[in-house]
């Protein structure tokens, strides 16, 4: 039997109130991915998955989208009752049926394929995991031989039974018609009142069938049921993603505060220090250096760039530039080689070219830079009319002064200088100076009568 006939069933109905959210418990995320992605992604190949939903259906059922089926379990009476809402599909499937928890996203594929191989030739395998403190956990009991025999909730256990540290992980394959067999056979005669998927375990090795089962480490095997248990995933899946960087030739200077989500593509001879925030399908280029306090979403840096103290969304950076610190690049901005894009700058949809430089305390937005300019202090690009946004364009080897105003729509011609304190409007043809200035009007000894009238101090 191949991996590829396995039908997954993932739970998702439950309430989740010690989480105490208005969010269904698995869609918040770990390290940016909705724990039930996560889960998604470990699914073998096969049928469509379906997901059994409840509390919060719209919400899950939006998010999750085209990606899976849904059943409705109106009523929580545990987790065989849950399974049991998707009857329908099991009586359609042949094969086996990888049965999984929303909230565990800390789930390999790795894991998976091995409990999922695990079961080939029987009619049930289960995930366990030796815990430190196995408190609250169903217990797995084995016989003399060491095989699997069932599982006991805690709350049903005897007191030699919970000194038993190998718990239940909650993650089962089974042979689909003996889950149906064992899920007509279930009752509720038991602590909680509910229908235990456990009892199937049980009732198949009273059946005298092989049980098989593959024990992971303890954190694999973690489900989240509490925003503290939430912590814990985020800290595991960002030690994962680093620890997977260094071992690429990325150096974290301190890997501990440094967060890097797994979509993220980091070059060799990268250095990333600490209280940087990388996110989304940002690609860092090699030999760069991304600063404390920088966050990056959804941006390419180019090779030998550095960023320090800059937030940058959905921005494109070359080569051997340097951007902040206290830069923001917003969305659609893309910025060339050997650039500079200094403190308290900030570009929105805009297109800076090579070796183009705004040092500082200069807002850009809606239109273009070209090659080798300098774009002194305080310039403005003024793109906003009251209705619309309006475009400026510079052209190539231009200078524009500290504090002027481009007042969109202008054009600056290539190799055209601006004056310092200018304020432009439309056209300043190419190799050409502007001066926007007023002249000053000085009305001399004005202060010194004010002050004698008693009119300033």
């Amino acid at each position: 039997m191949q991996t590829e006939s396995c039908l997954s069933l993932i739970m998702a109905a439950g309430e989740g109130t010690r989480m105490n959210s208005k969010r269904p418990k698995v869609l918040h995320a770990v390290a940016g991915k909705a724990m039930i992605d996560r889960v998604l992604d470990v699914c073998p190949q096969g049928p469509k998955p379906v997901v059994i939903v409840g509390h919060g259906r719209q919400a899950v059922e939006e998010h999750v989208g085209s990606r899976a089926r849904f059943v409705v379990q109106e009523e929580q009476k545990g987790t065989g009752h849950a399974v049991m809402m998707a009857r329908e599909y099991l009586t359609q499937h042949e094969g086996l049926v990888l049965v999984l928890a929303g909230d565990m996203p800390l789930l390999t594929r790795e894991t998976i394929d091995a409990l999922v191989q695990q079961a080939q030739g029987k009619k049930a395998a289960l995930l366990s995991s030796v815990a430190a403190d196995p408190t609250g956990y169903g217990r797995i009991l084995r016989d003399a031989t060491g095989n699997v025999c069932g599982i006991v909730e805690h709350k049903d256990a005897t007191q030699a039974q919970r000194n038993i540290r190998e718990v239940n992980a909650s993650v089962y394959v089974f042979e689909a018609k003996a889950l149906l067999a064992c899920l007509d056979a279930l009752t509720c005669d038991n602590a909680q009142g509910e229908y235990y998927l456990t009892d199937c375990i049980g009732l198949l090795a009273q059946k005298g069938e092989a049980i098989g089962a593959v024990v992971a480490e303890e954190e694999t095997c973690l489900g989240v049921n509490n925003r503290a248990q939430l912590a814990q995933a985020e800290e595991a899946v960002r030690r994962r993603v680093n620890e997977r960087w260094m071992q690429a030739g990325v150096t974290l200077i301190d890997p501990a505060h440094t967060y890097i989500e797994e979509d993220v593509q980091i070059g060799r001879d990268s250095v990333i220090y600490p209280g940087v925030i990388l996110q989304g399908h940002t690609i860092i280029g090699e030999d760069c250096a991304i600063l404390q306090g920088c966050r990056i979403i959804d941006s390419q840096i180019g090779d030998g760039t550095d960023v320090q103290n800059s937030v940058l969304i959905q921005a494109r950076v070359g080569r051997e530039t340097h951007i902040g610190p206290y830069a923001y690049l917003r969305p659609g901005s893309v910025v060339g080689n050997a650039c500079k894009i200094g403190d308290f700058v900030e570009l929105k949809n805009m297109q800076v070219g090579d070796r183009s430089k705004l040092p500082h305390l200069t807002y850009a937005g809606d239109g273009t830079i070209g090659t080798d300019c300098n774009i002194a202090c305080g310039t403005i690009f003024v793109n906003y009319d009251g209705k619309v946004k309006q475009q400026t364009h510079v052209g190539n080897h231009c200078f524009v002064g500290c504090n002027v105003n481009l007042i969109a729509p202008a054009e600056i011609g290539d190799g055209a200088y601006v004056a310092a304190g200018s304020t432009v409007v439309g056209e300043v043809p190419g190799d050409s100076l502007c001066i926007g200035r007023a002249h000053a009007d000085i009305k001399e000894k004005w202060a010194k009568r004010r002050r004698e009238q008693g009119r300033l101090k």
